[in-house]
């Protein structure tokens, strides 16, 4: 299958990158070598982020690289760069050649993942199926880290684009024996689902012109209610565009037998807290983040350390943009005092019936907080830009504007307090005997 796969997904490659395609190879291989050569030293995690964080800048910075210099006579191939700017599409091959890398490295090592623990303990296992976390912990045999078969990863058609992103030893585990986590049916039903989005999102798209209003900078006019309901339908939009990209990658890849994480598990509206927003949002490139630097990083020891240094790698790996670092560190700015909070409660034990109610109003205000820095944090990177940010922020500081603040924060409380309900009666915390 890996020959078949690499054989079309090459196909595809030439038709979307061209004559481009010599770039990505060669990166490719040089990767591959690297890995086979020094997965074994003590100092290989530094060469492997180092080699791949030099070739994401450079590749952006030199905007795919010219072929006219490494001389007039290769000039020509400038013709034949296909439809598609390949270097775009290589921030993601980027984070499969460190999968790659790390997932063999790993494999030379002892494996501490426990597989009869953990088929005991997880539901999906226990029915005979094999759920994601088993097929990416495992170790797989040494002739699964070929070159055709990284190669074929790298590349792999359904997901080359967007993804979601899958680890390698996920990928390599499903590539003969597909995945049975999911019948026909549910794939099927996978399917209609994403086209009732994609009708959705036709409509909104025709009847509601928030994006308009933000390409156009006519949302500097607005009164501050209206720049809010602008803003909230902005956000909407961007997370029915990303659920459409991602499901429908993801659908196809599902037909050929190849499950991976589903991203936006959770509607955007059902999100009260930073954490649970990164885990739901783009949740396939958080695991990836938490597998592959979080906890070779330190993980929870030094969380507030590489919380930093994580949304920093996220911003640049996106593009090299000033909006998009302004994201980031505004984002780890939210980010402290919500760690510090949840840190303060796992510690508190709750005795009386007061001092949980105290507790859960707590939580609700700060969810009302949280998601107003979200919104903020998400303008500024993808919408307004951090030059906006002060013009937003004065608008709202205003005779008219202030009382809107006041009612957009006691909605967003009551809102948060309905989404502890909803929790409460999926977890059953609530639900009669």
């Amino acid at each position: 299958m890996a020959i078949l796969w690499l054989s079309l997904s090459f196909i595809y490659l030439v038709y979307l990158h061209g004559a481009c395609v010599i770039y990505i190879l060669s990166i490719a291989t040089a990767n591959f070598l690297l890995v086979k050569f020094f997965a074994r030293t003590t100092y290989f995690p530094y060469m492997l982020w180092t080699f791949n964080i030099f070739f994401l800048f450079c590749n952006r910075i030199y905007e795919g690289y010219s072929f006219s210099i490494f001389g007039q006579q290769f000039e020509f191939l400038d013709n034949f760069r296909g439809t598609f700017r390949w270097h775009i599409c290589f921030n993601f091959v980027v984070l499969r050649m460190i999968s790659f890398g790390y997932d063999y490295h790993w494999g030379q090592l002892d494996s501490h993942f426990d597989q009869e623990k953990h088929v005991t303990r997880c539901s999906l296992c226990k029915l005979g199926k094999t759920c994601y976390v088993l097929r990416q912990e495992r170790g797989l045999a040494s002739d699964c880290y070929s070159f055709s078969l990284y190669l074929c990863y790298l590349v792999y058609a359904p997901l080359y684009l967007a993804g979601p992103i899958i680890s390698f030893n996920a990928f390599a585990s499903q590539l003969d024996t597909p995945q049975n986590t999911h019948l026909f049916k549910d794939v099927a039903r996978y399917g209609v689902r994403w086209l009732l989005s994609f009708l959705l999102i036709e409509l909104i798209t025709h009847l509601f012109y928030y994006n308009a209003f933000v390409i156009s900078g006519l949302w500097r006019e607005l009164s501050p209610v209206e720049i809010f309901i602008v803003g909230y339908g902005v956000l909407n939009f961007m997370w029915l565009k990303f659920l459409l990209l991602w499901r429908y990658f993801r659908f196809w890849s599902l037909v050929n037998g190849i499950e991976t994480v589903e991203n936006m598990p959770n509607c955007i509206n059902n999100c009260y807290s930073l954490e649970l927003f990164w885990k739901t949002w783009h949740a396939s490139f958080n695991r990836w983040l938490i597998r592959y630097m979080y906890i070779p990083l330190g993980g929870s020891r030094r969380k507030f350390l590489n919380v930093w240094v994580v949304f920093t790698f996220v911003a640049m790996w996106h593009d090299l943009e000033w909006k998009l670092l302004s994201w980031a560190w505004l984002t780890c700015l939210f980010f402290m005092p919500e760690m510090l909070l949840k840190s303060a409660s796992n510690a508190y034990k709750v005795e009386s019936a007061l001092g949980e109610f105290l507790l859960r109003e707590l939580k609700a205000l700060s969810g009302a907080v949280t998601i107003m820095c979200l919104m903020i944090a998400n303008l500024a990177g993808y919408v307004i830009g951090p030059s906006g940010i002060n013009w937003l922020v004065s608008s709202f500081l205003t005779r008219e504007g202030v009382p809107v603040l006041g009612g957009v924060f006691f909605s967003l409380y009551v809102g948060t307090k309905l989404m502890f309900h909803i929790q409460d009666l999926r977890s059953g915390v609530h639900s009669p005997k």
